[in-house]
């Protein structure tokens, strides 16, 4: 499993609405392609222009799989509905590796 992190700084005027939008675009967009797992959103309770997403790949081949021409036509969406409201500050990729108990 591979996880996609990427925080946002966002107007905390327009955090709920930030997440609700990406939710009805990206979310739905992005569960249309094989290997999306899930996605979860972290708020941070001590800075409220602070969200950030985990997405979880079932592989990175599959995650890097969706076309740049995809991606920038979700993210067109996005940003119209939103305008200049966030700024990407923090993107990362991990890799999951789980250990039997012992």
């Amino acid at each position: 499993m591979v996880i996609e992190l990427l925080k946002f700084q966002v107007d905390p005027n327009r955090r709920e609405s930030f997440i609700q939008q990406d939710a009805e675009i990206w979310t739905t967009a992005l569960a249309k392609y094989p290997g999306f797992l899930s996605k979860e959103v972290w708020i941070n309770p001590h800075n409220l222009s602070e969200v950030t997403f985990i997405i979880r790949w079932a592989t990175r081949e599959q995650w890097q799989a969706i076309s740049e021409a995809d991606l920038a036509v979700i993210d067109s969406k996005f940003a119209q509905a939103l305008g200049d409201t966030y700024q990407l500050i923090e993107s990362a990729e991990y890799q999951v590796r789980k250990f039997p108990h012992t």
